[in-house]
């Protein structure tokens, strides 16, 4: 059967919109370099994305699914804005100071097997025997890319890992939980609502830890804030939902394989990071792993 135009759109918008997220760890990384904190780094993000998100709460407050709305729904999006977008960019962006960019790509590739573990453990979802098979390939693959890692890099590779995993499980508790959710306030109001309060969040974090000095930073620091804002977060945010839209979730879930190889590739450029052959190998098992587990869901 002949793909659709609108199909073809969406894929292209899904790709897109993978590598621009995907280039957010190299971004990152290449902040780092003027010697700035992680929280620092997560301000810049959300203080320059915070505008876009409350023009499109205010644009989108009235329409309605309808479908009622009570008290508890707005305070589980509070929720699900501090664990999925707040925790979770804590915890990558502090991982991020450990470990490499493409590393960090790749086990957070892992979260739609997290996500697949947390609906058999909180909603009584059956794992299939393939899925089993591509979660375990899945987590061979980290290990082979972990541990030669370790090896190349000392003990630090520990500490950055268990910081990207947290970022990976609290990330999947926000995709398992939050879905339905989505549908009561649209997807547009509810990403922008968990997004307010994700950034609220960090000026809190940042008001609490750092001198609130945001004009003491050199101007590359300004730069790359803004792009890891703009075109790291809020544009790859539109066009992934668009995709979604398009294409559905599942086949967004597989292309979705392009992010590690993205930053990989983005990582190497401008990082000069290179993987060996082995983490290589380790990488291809989890993007194997991870289309297994996307297709099963499909099927």
């Amino acid at each position: 059967m002949k793909p659709t135009k609108s199909f073809i759109y969406g894929i292209i918008l899904g790709l897109i919109g993978i590598v621009l997220f995907s280039s957010k760890a190299v971004m990152v990384k290449m902040a780092y370099q003027y010697n700035i904190d992680a929280v620092s780094v997560l301000l810049f993000r959300m203080l320059f994305s915070f505008p876009f998100y409350v023009v499109i709460a205010i644009v989108y407050r009235k329409k309605s699914n309808e479908v009622v709305i009570v008290k508890n729904d707005y305070l589980w999006v509070a929720f699900f804005g501090i664990v999925g977008y707040y925790l979770s960019s804590y915890f990558d962006f502090v991982g991020l100071i450990y470990i490499k960019a493409s590393l960090e790509r790749i086990i957070l590739f892992l979260y739609p097997t997290i996500v697949i573990l947390f609906n058999k453990l909180f909603l009584k979802q059956q794992i299939s025997k393939e899925q089993i098979y591509a979660i375990v390939l899945t987590y061979v693959g980290i290990i082979i890319a972990f541990w030669n890692e370790v090896a190349i890099s000392g003990s630090d590779t520990y500490l950055g890992g268990f910081f990207i995993l947290l970022c990976a499980i609290t990330y999947a508790a926000y995709l398992s939980g939050s879905g339905w959710l989505i549908p009561k306030f649209g997807v547009m109001k509810f990403t922008a609502y968990v997004m307010i309060v994700s950034c609220i969040c960090v000026f809190i974090h940042y008001g609490i830890t750092n001198k609130i000095d945001l004009l003491n930073y050199p101007w590359q620091v300004y730069f790359l804030g803004f792009l890891i804002a703009i075109f790291a977060t809020v544009i790859p945010s539109f066009l992934v939902s668009t995709s979604i839209k398009l294409i559905s979730s599942s086949n967004f879930a597989v292309i979705a394989a392009v992010g590690p190889i993205s930053t990989i590739i983005l990582a190497a450029i401008f990082l000069n990071e290179q993987l060996t052959l082995l983490q290589l190998l380790g990488a291809f098992a989890v993007i194997i792993g991870i289309s297994l587990v996307s297709l099963n869901k499909k099927k």
